[in-house]
Order: structure tokens, then C-alpha cells, then sequence
């Protein structure tokens, strides 16, 4: 059977990640609390106002480094705390203490790209990379084959995806564009693919650039294409180890 392996949130997108056990989708709406932060470089034109594209943003394909970052998220409290292998935990308030996070990230980021200056926030819209509110899905047999591929192994926590699915065929996930799947409770329509980008090649645990995922991806499959994107159609709740189904079209 097809199911639910993992879910993962990254609440500050390119700072980090978090996983869950259980989460509730919402029709028109990201994974709560999923890329609900985003942090704007010094030359950037986001405000907060509304969604912007990721260039405007302090990220991994940018800066390896940040790749290694994990994340806890407070809902109650609403505190983030932050780990890195080479700073100390930051536990902050996103929406109040910016200039925490600020000195806490700056070792991190190199001197000749434009430096994090502030964190945005837009009400009830998760920063995701497409302009429309997306879940992001990986088919944990596809990592397998581009690991095989690569004679490497690599982490599913390099892709960066809300959903992953174990029990479907290595690249099962190709033929899903503008197809329904129910996940759990929940009902999501596959939109596109995800087009990759250098995050990929940095180690997860270490943010070393260790792997050359995208010329991987060309050279054995002709694409640089892996997992996909889809919009909640049916709200509902998912759960690790919930089925998941191809619904007939």
C-alpha cells in the first residue's frame, strides 16, 4: 500500500525544517506554519505585502549553509527555535525579534552574497516558491533511484517537501500532473513539476556541497525536475502512514 512516510514543515523558508506526525490541510491554503516566514536580503522588494518570488529571498541554492538548519516551531507561544552544527540554538519570536535571528544567521552567510536584512511575513499565505499556495510531494523511490544513480546516498530532507510517499515505483510521480490523489483526509491536485535548483547539492547535515544532484538529474533522466507540486482541493487531516491514492479521472 501507498502511504505517508513523512511530513515536514519548514516554517522560515531556506531556515530550517521540522517534522511532523500529523498535520490539517486546508483548501487554497499551504501546510500551516510551512515557509510561514521568509527572510528578505538587502535587495530584496518584499515587504510583506504579498507574495514575491524566491530571488527576493536568503536561501539555500544561495548559501549551502543554511541547508543544515533545523527547526522546532511553539504554535502556542508562536517561538521558533533554530539549530545549526555550528551556532547555538535560537529559540525567537519571529514577528519580534528579527535582529536576534539576524546576528544569530550572520556567521553563516557569505560575504559576497547581499545579506539578510529582514523577515517578512504574509498574513495567511505561506511564502512557497510557486505563486499559488502549494503542497509539495517526494516519492521516496525516486530518491532511491537517483541515490543508485549518483552511487550516493542521499537524504529525502535534500528536496525539501512537505509530503513524502513510499509504495509507488521510482518516478510514479511523472504521470500524476493534473490528476487528484487523497492523502489521508485530504484531496490535492497535482499541478507541475518541481524544477530543482543547487539547494539539492548541499549535504542537509552539514551544509557542505557534496553532491552534484542536478547534473544527475539531466544526464540520467533529462529533466531537472524531482517531486511535484499540488493545491488542496478537499480539506482533511494526514497523518504519517496515511494511504495514499491515485483517484480515477
Amino acid at each position: 500500500m501507498a502511504q505517508v512516510s513523512a511530513l515536514w514543515r519548514h516554517p522560515i523558508k531556506g531556515h530550517g525544517r521540522e517534522s511532523v506526525e500529523t498535520v490539517k490541510l486546508t483548501i487554497g491554503e499551504t501546510m500551516p506554519w510551512d515557509r510561514r516566514w521568509a527572510v528578505a536580503h538587502e535587495l530584496a522588494e518584499a515587504d510583506g505585502s504579498a507574495w514575491v518570488a524566491s530571488a527576493n529571498f536568503s536561501r539555500g541554492s544561495k548559501n549551502g549553509a543554511l541547508m543544515a538548519i533545523n527547526a522546532s516551531c511553539d504554535p502556542a507561544s508562536g517561538t521558533v527555535t533554530l539549530s545549526h552544527p555550528e551556532l547555538p540554538d535560537l529559540t525567537f519570536d519571529p514577528d519580534k525579534d528579527q535582529d536576534e535571528f539576524l546576528r544569530w544567521v550572520r556567521p553563516l552567510m557569505p560575504a559576497n552574497r547581499a545579506q539578510s536584512v529582514r523577515i517578512v511575513r504574509v498574513e495567511g499565505r505561506g511564502m512557497t516558491d510557486t505563486d499559488y499556495a502549494s503542497i509539495s510531494l517526494l516519492n521516496v523511490a525516486s530518491n532511491d533511484d537517483v541515490s543508485e544513480k549518483m552511487q550516493q546516498t542521499l537524504s529525502v530532507l535534500r528536496w525539501r517537501c512537505n509530503v513524502h510517499v513510499s509504495g509507488f515505483a521510482a518516478w510514479t510521480e511523472s504521470t500524476w500532473l493534473g490528476k487528484t490523489l487523497r492523502i489521508g483526509g485530504a484531496v490535492l491536485e497535482v499541478q507541475e513539476p518541481i524544477l530543482r535548483c543547487k539547494a539539492t547539492t548541499a549535504d542537509p547535515a552539514t551544509g557542505i556541497q557534496d553532491a552534484d544532484t542536478l547534473q544527475a538529474l539531466n544526464t540520467h533522466y533529462g529533466h531537472q525536475n524531482f517531486g511535484v507540486y499540488a493545491k488542496v482541493t478537499q480539506s482533511g487531516d494526514v497523518r504519517v502512514g496515511d494511504k495514499v491514492e491515485v483517484l480515477a479521472q
